[in-house]
């Protein structure tokens, strides 16, 4: 599969969902900015596809990113969106411009919602869309010292 192929937009996200489910296959969904991909992103995206058989990742636009977190991002979504979707362990990447992804996760209706253990349960957006439907959300671990932020501060402050 081409990694475009894995670029989905919101029209293309519920026949893609339900093919999965008519397969057996549980969908798991996160979400995130994912600026500069690094290991811990990798290992958070790859932990939260092992809860699961189908890995749905909600990215950030660059307008939602830039209202977020000030000056960033420092790469568009269209570059974010390639990357993501060349991670054989994410299975498709949909792109959210709203301040939070609660429309997506209540278009994907995901078996198991993830996010970093920096997250409590009640705290994780779409929480109740989820267990309303009898399914999952889980925290996973966070790699320790990896952020996009303090990758950035480290650039900046090495020159």
């Amino acid at each position: 599969m081409w990694t475009k192929d894995k670029i989905l937009n919101r029209e293309q996200l519920p026949a893609t969902v339900a093919a999965w489910r008519a397969a057996g296959r549980k969908v798991v969904f996160t979400n995130g900015c994912f600026d500069l991909l690094h290991l811990g992103h990798v290992d958070y995206l790859e932990r939260a596809r092992h809860l699961g058989d189908a890995l749905v990742v909600g990215l950030n636009t660059d307008a939602s990113v830039g209202a977020l977190k000030p000056g960033r991002p420092i790469q568009d979504e269209d570059a974010r969106a390639r990357i993501l979707a060349a991670l054989a362990f994410v299975d498709a990447v949909v792109l959210f411009g709203e301040p939070t992804p609660l429309a997506l996760i209540e278009l994907v209706q995901p078996d198991v919602l993830v996010k970093g253990d920096d997250y409590s349960i009640e705290g994780i957006v779409g929480h109740e869309v989820v267990l309303n439907r009898g399914g999952a959300v889980l925290t996973v671990p966070l790699v320790p010292g990896y952020s996009t932020s303090r990758i950035v501060e480290r650039i900046l402050h090495s020159s």
